[in-house]
């Protein structure tokens, strides 16, 4: 994309209503823009950035066998009555009425929705086990909505439902959505510690919330020095006693929000205690037969007799992700994007618009590296040399690429790595090469 041609309103002012670094970057780097209190536009960086992180949150999903559907945002209240949390769910939900007074809602989450949707549709105990996954906008009226997308009242979320004949298979369901989460965040290279956690108005008695370690989080957490390292995540999912025992060996070290902190655990752990503040990510529930028996459903088990099927539920914030990326990769000068969700690859400087060999350099590099499959954005604009490295500095694209005059004359261009801040010259066809690998 030639940035001439893009929408990218980019700033040098931190706008004073936004507290938080992700807020601020996400702002002046022209990702997004409030509407109202808690909602935002996604511009279209910002917008490729949410659909990358999208992308890896669905091809995690699938690995781990989850099938995908789309879900409606608008929901009966008539579902929530059936299930009990109607009336109990609070001011957070969002009703409204249509033109014949039935009473709506804008999902803040799709429990309801789901279990009717299965138990309307599994007969026999041959439809289990199932995970169904949808990614899909909610809405929650927080109070005070704050830190931008970490905190907003509308957002996107991926939201998967389990259903299994018994607890153990219930069990081994939330097992490989554990390892599954767990994977989603190092391929966005987040570092990502499971802490035991309450179950909320979702209900439930076994539930762990996925936290990034930051200063600006909203969670006081508690965990062994161990969970700053990074551990393995190979694992045979599909064998259910080598995945129990794969996550009983993660969840050995101690980790726990502030709701849920063990006294003798901590005092266990020693000078190996650490306390933080975090972001929530991601939060897995199992919660049996809550909604299942709730809402009449059964299937019919292998005897004949009639069977209510255990859930879990398992949430992943697509949109809050973004938040919490920025705020644990980022300098001085702005963003620093990890490759896996970064807008584009490399950011293309032309120094010179004006030159002719730049512009035919920079253009055929462009061209190249397009033709390649490398999201670029090509800095083309008639501005200064200083106000387009301000840019690419605070956008935060992994790689630079700098065409001047005086390096085309000694036939070299600049590459720089935006996280180290390394610069080399190479000559355009070994720039190149690197780039395309």
């Amino acid at each position: 994309m030639r940035l001439s041609r893009h929408f990218l309103p980019v700033s040098r002012e931190t706008p004073a209503d936004a507290q938080i670094v992700s807020h601020q970057l996400m702002l002046r780097a022209g990702l997004i823009r409030q509407t109202a209190a808690g909602i935002y536009a996604w511009l279209p960086a910002g917008h490729r950035v949410l659909r990358k992180i999208e992308q890896i949150v669905r091809e995690e999903q699938d690995r781990a066998g989850a099938i995908e559907l789309l879900m409606p945002t608008v929901q009966s209240a008539d579902l929530w009555r059936e299930s009990g949390r109607y009336d109990a769910y609070g001011p957070e939900m969002l009703r409204f009425k249509d033109r014949h007074e039935r009473e709506m809602l804008y999902g803040p989450t799709a429990e309801e929705v789901i279990t009717a949707i299965f138990r309307d549709s599994a007969r026999s105990y041959r439809d289990l086990p199932r995970t169904l996954y949808n990614i899909q906008w909610k809405f929650r009226d927080e109070v005070r909505p704050r830190f931008g997308v970490m905190r907003g009242r509308e957002f996107l979320m991926k939201d998967a439902y389990s259903f299994d004949l018994d607890e153990a298979g219930a069990r081994h369901s939330y097992n490989r959505m554990f390892v599954a989460y767990l994977r989603t965040y190092a391929r966005m290279g987040l570092s990502a510690i499971p802490m035991q956690a309450d179950t909320g108005p979702i209900g439930g008695d076994l539930s762990h919330e996925f936290i990034v370690l930051a200063p600006t989080g909203e969670s006081e957490v508690f965990y062994h020095r161990n969970w700053e390292q990074l551990r393995s995540l190979d694992v045979d999912a599909d064998d259910p006693a080598a995945l129990q025992a794969f996550v009983s060996g993660l969840t050995a070290d101690y980790a726990a929000t502030d709701e849920k902190r063990d006294p003798a655990r901590e005092a266990a752990a020693g000078d190996a205690l650490r306390q933080s503040r975090g972001i929530e990510v991601g939060h897995i529930f199992f919660f049996g037969t809550k909604y299942s028996a709730a809402m009449g459903m059964t299937v019919q088990g292998p005897d004949g007799s009639a069977i209510t099927p255990q859930m879990g539920s398992y949430g992943i914030g697509v949109s809050r992700l973004m938040g919490a990326i920025i705020e644990a990769n980022h300098d001085a000068n702005g963003i620093i994007w990890p490759e896996s969700v970064a807008p584009y690859q490399v950011a293309l400087i032309n120094l010179r618009a004006d030159d002719a060999a730049c512009a035919a350099a920079a253009d055929e590099i462009y061209a190249k590296l397009m033709a390649a499959g490398k999201d670029t954005l090509y800095d083309d604009r008639d501005e200064r040399g200083g106000a387009k490295f301000a840019t690419a500095d605070l956008l935060g694209l992994p790689w630079q690429l700098v065409i001047g005059p005086k390096g085309l004359a000694s036939g070299v261009v600049e590459m720089k790595n935006r996280r180290t801040g390394e610069k080399a010259e190479l000559s355009p066809e070994s720039a190149l090469a690197r780039l395309i690998g």
